[in-house]
């Protein structure tokens, strides 16, 4: 793992988008990472239909999920609002 990002322990479910949030810091810039409930249930092999299911398959995958957008921040893959979308 590339000791350069770090991820912190904040995740934040929407429910309009169906997406669970959670950011990366790489050389002191903020990255918003998101990821959508449909992949977050494929890596945790777990259905995700609600903040408390999102919130336990994150936890259950946290490493697979954060070794993809650690990728995907090295690969510089950013959307155009300069975040990392996982999946």
């Amino acid at each position: 793992m590339n000791q350069s990002i770090l991820f912190s322990d904040d995740i934040v479910w929407n429910s309009l988008t169906q997406t669970l949030a959670f950011h990366a810091n790489q050389s002191g810039m903020l990255i918003t990472c998101t990821i959508d409930a449909e992949k977050l249930g494929q890596l945790a092999s777990m259905r995700v239909n609600n903040e408390e299911e999102a919130i336990e398959a994150y936890k259950k995958a946290q490493f697979d999920i954060e070794e993809c957008a650690e990728a995907l921040i090295e690969d510089e893959d950013f959307d155009d609002q300069g975040n990392i979308k996982v999946g």
